[in-house]
């Protein structure tokens, strides 16, 4: 999958702007007819993501209540676009990449994990069903019990660090830029790694 219509939009003009959202709504709708037909795990889909992350707002992922992708086309002068991972196939020979409920997944005592969950803010629902402060609870509880290696990270909001603090996780803390904003406040906002077993 080529990105050049996608890298040339600013330095075109609105006529190509406009013409690249009718792409970028067309690749939409091919992405999510390929989640209702159960075709998600596909190489086409997986293709298909990395453009749509690649040259949507921010690279952001979100779905609707539906389970549907809509994020809107962004605005770039350039697009970094990897074409090719092979140099990544070697590395990722071994693992498994799982998607779903943490408590569904078949986990081994010695699994390192590492979950980034939803940042601990106002808006929470990047896909269908949201993700509530019970999620954030549930999840850092089931991690917390884990045996093996674990790192998450999250907002540095009082009580995630009070919830982190409480299921005995070690915290340091950084400055992270934020890429995404509603207002267009792109100040850095504290972050907080946990660690349990590393």
């Amino acid at each position: 999958m080529k990105s050049t219509v996608a890298s040339k939009v600013d330095s075109a003009g609105p006529s190509l702007s406009a013409a690249a959202g009718l792409l970028s709504s067309a690749r939409n709708h091919r992405f999510n007819r390929m989640i209702k037909q159960g075709k998600i795990q596909s190489q086409p889909a997986a293709q298909l993501f990395y453009f749509l992350n690649r040259t949507c707002f921010n690279g952001l992922c979100r779905f609707n209540q539906s389970g549907e992708f809509n994020v809107p086309f962004g605005t770039y002068k350039k697009i970094n676009y990897v074409s090719d991972f092979h140099q990544y196939q070697k590395v990722f020979a071994s693992w498994k990449f799982s998607g779903g409920d943490l408590e569904a997944l078949a986990l081994e005592g010695n699994d390192f994990i590492y979950a980034h969950l939803p940042y601990d803010v106002e808006f929470t629902t990047y896909s269908a069903g949201g993700f509530s402060w019970e999620d954030q609870m549930r999840t850092a509880e089931v991690l917390a019990a884990h045996p093996g290696p674990v790192i998450l990270s999250n907002q540095a909001t009082p009580r995630i660090v009070s919830l982190y603090q409480k299921l005995g996780f070690t915290l340091s803390y950084l400055e992270a830029p934020r890429r995404i904003s509603c207002t267009g406040d792109r100040t850095a906002a504290q972050e907080v790694p946990a660690v349990r077993g590393v």
